[in-house]
């Protein structure tokens, strides 16, 4: 028998896949991905990427009179300018990506699996979304205010538009990454790694945990970022042990 006749899954009409099949459909899906990166970068370089910019300037625009951002190499505005292109670009194919991946592994998912990974995916994605929300009119705000107020007359904030991107965008990937934290420990409470029991036991750990892991990934080294950062995370962990608690009883891998 020749590799490519090696059985796989099943598709969706419920045959049995071979590896090359799973080869070909496995290439058709992330063709079908990168062209939505493509469209997205394309759709969103302008004038959104500019209205996506302006959007990032306001926090600092309200904390400090007169803000504007400066540029100090001839590059540094287009490679900011881009960078924002692409990140616009891949949230707005986020939902084509997504749904490629899904696609992909659902026909080996069993009824169970397929039941929760669609809800997990969703609710990933809307937590995700909703840390780069409390990223933005939370956190920025008064971590703007401490970084850029705290000088008095010693000097002036004078910025480049690349260290603020820089800084904003590292801020609301953290803290959407960070809101994932409740479905992170859902899902290990699901497959049995974990329980409530054992996560409640953690909870000192897990509180100096959020503060030393804020201090590592937060774009500044301020307390009042940091403390924002890690603020939410504790938060966001015991909702986690509540969310096991509603799992644990079934987990999707039997027990041996």
């Amino acid at each position: 028998m020749s590799t490519a006749e090696v059985a796989g899954s099943s598709g969706d009409d419920g045959r049995t896949m071979t590896i090359l099949e799973h080869l070909q459909e496995l290439r058709t899906r992330l063709m079908i991905s990168a062209i939505a990166l493509v469209v997205g970068v394309s759709v969103s370089f302008y004038p959104l990427s500019t209205w996506v910019l302006e959007w990032l300037k306001r926090p600092a625009e309200r904390k400090v009179e007169n803000f504007h951002l400066i540029f100090t190499q001839p590059l540094e505005f287009w490679t900011t300018f881009f960078k924002v292109s692409l990140l616009t670009g891949l949230a707005l194919a986020m939902p084509v990506i997504l749904w490629q991946v899904l696609g992909y592994i659902g026909p080996g998912l069993t009824k169970t699996e397929k039941r929760w990974a669609y809800p997990i995916v969703a609710g990933a994605s809307a937590m995700f979304v909703l840390g780069i929300a409390f990223a933005y009119y939370v956190e920025m705000p008064p971590a703007l205010n401490f970084l850029l107020s705290s000088s008095g007359d010693i000097a002036e904030p004078f910025i480049s538009v690349r260290a603020y991107v820089d800084f904003a965008t590292r801020l609301m990937l953290v803290t959407g990454l960070v809101f994932e934290t409740p479905l992170l420990v859902m899902g290990l409470a699901k497959v049995g790694v974990v329980n409530s029991r054992m996560l409640l036991k953690w909870w000192r750990l897990a509180i100096v945990g959020a503060f030393v892991i804020s201090a590592i990934v937060t774009p500044s080294i301020d307390p009042i970022t940091q403390t924002l950062v890690a603020g939410p995370m504790i938060v966001l962990y015991f909702l986690g042990i509540a969310l096991a608690k509603l799992v644990e009883k079934s987990p999707i891998i039997p027990r041996a």
